[in-house]
Parts: structure tokens; sequence; C-alpha cells
């Protein structure tokens, strides 16, 4: 037998061709071949140096900048004393800031009276409001064209086998089977099936329904994977064919990659993103640290005094998103927080995030005034008491309540047990409450997290 006889009889990842008949090369579709347009660019700029990436953006900056000026309320009221024409990135770097509230209050001076119509339809938007604050905005056709393409990278960076099965839990799904793994990969390429379930249902029927469908790839939230790998492990069960779970939409907490691979003995992918922005970081193929997505938006990651930090440093996380002409957002402070990496060994140019460490709002603030990003995960309470889950809320510079959930009551040296760790994971003897409940509760937007601090962000209780 030939070398060429031995393959497979189809390519791994088999483009889908639009006329009939040819299926290879294939042809694809206009929408597709906008795809393979952006992924063929990408391919190229993310070897890039910084330099070479930076005067890239600067470009389309520019561009970005003329339209928010000529025809976005509060870009031409704020900002009417910039000439875009000599924007370098200290005078950018010295533009004012956009908060969250901002853009809750300011939607209507905030939306683009022209949008140019090649850029497509324009939809609007919201987000989750896990604060209990949901932000509107708008997209256009061509922002859900970079979204797109993007997931597409995040896939080929990880070399997903697409003719796998694919399981996703989470929000705005109903529970389904459908013959392929849906857009952006049904654009490109042929692949295998997909099984939808809301993160709404039950976790014990969760797990049943993955154990049924047992799929190749699982994406979900992480806070939802954290409570499926507790409760896999908790039952003794598998799931044979899982190659990778993808993780997306919350802060990955320390410990969760552990946890997943104690109980399916795979990795972990995550996706950092948000959705008035789009992608914003994709894990690295090689590395548990991020790339930023530079062809997507600019990322600042600034200190308290609005100072870019050096790798190594924590700092507010600051968008600029780089194709949305409805909605331009320049210098917007999404409210997380970020470390800055070294460059990576892996070649690519993309700067790196090393970890993303979540809102203000999970971040402990210790009595004499220093603040850090704790964390609780399972292997710190395994051996001390039954709990399945648990949730630590800040309620003031001394007191701590532990809600959590239980295989029974606990006995006074596991309740002693677990307040010793909960100490030891914030790094101070904190007062600290245990309350029992049956069931954890979620946000409104059914997300979880496990560490919630109401002195770090006053009057918001997450």
């Amino acid at each position: 037998m030939t070398a060429a006889n031995s393959r497979k009889s189809s390519p791994d990842a088999v483009l889908r061709s639009d006329i009939p008949g040819i299926v290879w090369p294939a042809v694809g579709s206009d929408a597709s071949a906008h795809l393979q347009s952006l992924l063929f660019q990408m391919t190229h700029s993310q070897w890039l140096g910084e330099a070479e990436l930076q005067f890239r953006q600067l470009y389309q900056v520019k561009q970005l900048m003329r339209h928010a000026l000529s025809t976005v309320p509060l870009y031409r009221e704020a900002l009417s004393h910039l000439d875009p024409d000599v924007l370098d990135w200290e005078i950018f770097r010295a533009l004012p800031v956009l908060n969250r509230s901002e853009l809750q209050s300011g939607f209507d001076v905030l939306q683009s009276s022209a949008v140019p119509p090649s850029h497509g339809a324009v939809t609007e938007g919201q987000t989750s409001g896990s604060t209990g604050m949901p932000i509107r905005f708008l997209q256009t056709a061509a922002t859900k064209l970079f979204w797109n393409a993007l997931t597409l990278r995040e896939h080929l960076w990880h070399e997903r086998d697409f003719s796998g099965k694919l399981a996703a839990i989470r929000v705005k799904v109903e529970a389904g089977h459908h013959p392929d793994w849906g857009m952006p990969v049904s654009a490109l390429y042929r692949s295998g099936p997909g099984a939808t379930l809301n993160v709404r249902t039950d976790i014990e029927k969760q797990l049943d329904w993955l154990l049924r469908e047992n799929p190749d790839y699982l994406l979900t939230h992480a806070s939802n994977l954290a409570a499926l790998a507790e409760l896999t492990l908790r039952r003794g069960v598998k799931l044979p064919r899982l190659r990778q779970a993808r993780s997306f939409s919350e802060t990955l907490r320390p410990g969760l990659r552990e946890l997943v691979r104690e109980a399916w003995g795979v990795g972990v992918a995550d996706v950092y993103s948000c959705e008035e922005a789009g992608h914003i970081a994709l894990q690295c193929p090689l590395h548990e640290h991020y790339h930023v997505q530079t062809e997507n938006l600019v990322v600042e990651i600034l200190d308290e005094t609005g100072r870019p930090c050096a790798p190594g440093e924590t700092g507010r996380v600051v968008l600029t998103t780089l194709h949305n002409f409805a909605m331009p957002l320049i210098r917007y402070e999404i409210g997380d927080y970020a470390e800055v990496g070294d460059v990576c060994d892996c070649g690519r140019g993309l700067p790196v995030l090393q970890r993303i460490h979540g809102r203000r709002r999970n971040m402990i603030v210790l009595p004499d005034g220093r603040r850090h990003w704790p964390s609780f995960p399972r292997i710190r309470y395994t051996g001390i008491a039954p709990v399945k889950q648990i949730r630590i809320v800040q309620r003031s510079l001394s007191d701590i309540d532990a809600i959590y959930t239980a295989e029974r009551p606990l006995t006074p040296s596991e309740t002693q047990g677990m307040v010793g760790a909960i100490q030891e994971a914030l790094g101070f003897p904190f007062k600290v409450m245990l309350q029992a409940v049956d069931e954890m509760p979620r946000q409104a937007n059914m997300k979880f997290e496990d560490i919630i601090s109401e002195v770090a962000v006053p009057g918001q209780n997450g």
C-alpha cells in the first residue's frame, strides 16, 4: 500500500464547498470567502513583531477615530480637539477612559448616526448583567464576522477534530441535537454532530445528559465546568471519548484545570471575551496563558494611575474595538483585571496576558488595605469536610460569610477545619461564618462566582 493510499479517506478538516461535486480544493460561498480571507490574513499577522502589529493597529485606529469624531455625539463633543491624522500612541493613551456606567447611561450618545452600509446590518445586544446592571450595545455584521473568524482561529490553534461530536451547555440555547457544530464551523467545514443543553438545567441532569451524549468536546461556562467535574468525581463516572473541555464567559479560577484533569483526564482551553467587544484573548495552544487578539481590538492593561503595566504586573483591562462603526468603544474599561505576561516562546507576536483575575468584586480587601484575588479550589478542602460547593462573600474588613452545600451536616472539627482553610486561602484570620444551604444560588445570568467582595465594590452584591 502506498503512503497516499494508507491515509484516511478524507482530510481531518474538510472545507465545505459551495459547488456540488467539487470538494478539493473547495469553492466557498461569499460568506465563507470572507471568513477564509480573514483567517488567511491572521495566519500571517499572528507571527508579526510588536512594532509591526502596533503600526497596523494605529492605522485602523485612525480610521475608527475619523468615523467616531464625525458621527458619534459623545466623541464629537469630548474629542473635538483631536486630529486623527497626527494621532500616535502617546496621544491615544492620553484620551479619556470610558467606564461601564458611562456606557450604560450613554447608549444614545455613543451611537453612530451614519454607519457605513458596507458594514452590514446593525443589531442591538445586551450583556448578561452579572451585577444586575446589563449594558446595551450595538454591533454590525462586520463585527460578527470578526467574532466568527477568531472563533475559528481558536479551533484551529487547538487542532480540534471537526469530525468529532461537540456538546455545548450554555445560556440562550435549547436542548437539541444538530447535524453539525453550527456557525462558524459549518460555514467552512464539514463536521460531526452537535448537541446543546441550557445551563439552567439541574446539574445532576446535565451530567446524565453528558454521559448519554458521550462527546469528544465540551463547551460550557467555567463555573458550570467546575460543578460538572466535581459531580463526576463524586459519582465516579467517566466521559471516555472526551478530548478537551472549553470554557468561556467567566474567569477561569486557579485549580479548575487540575480538577478537570482529575475528573476526565483532559485539558481545558479557555477563551477570554466580553459580549460588547468580542474576543479579547485566546489561550495559547502551547501554554496556559493568553494571546491578545490584536487584529480585533487594542488592549491596554493599566495600573491605578493609568500607567501601562509591565510583565508580571496586574492592572485594569481597557479596550478599544477596532471595527465597530455602529458604536465605537474607545478606551473602554470593562471592569476586569489581568496580569501582563512576557513574550511567548511559541513565536507569536500577539501580546500575552499571563492570567485573567476577573472583576474588582472578586478581589479580597485586607484590613491593611492590600488587595488580592484569592482562590479556594476544591483541593483546598478535600479531606477536611464533605463540602460540595462553596461561595465566599466578604461583608466587611473583618467578616466573611461562607455559603456552602455539603453531603451532610459538618461536625465541629470539620467546621473548624473549613474556617482555617478559608482563612489561609484569604491570607488573613477573618471572622468566618459558615452557612449551609440545600442548593447554591446562581446569579440571574446563571454564572457562579466563588468569591465576592462587598468591600472592594461597595453597594454591589454580585
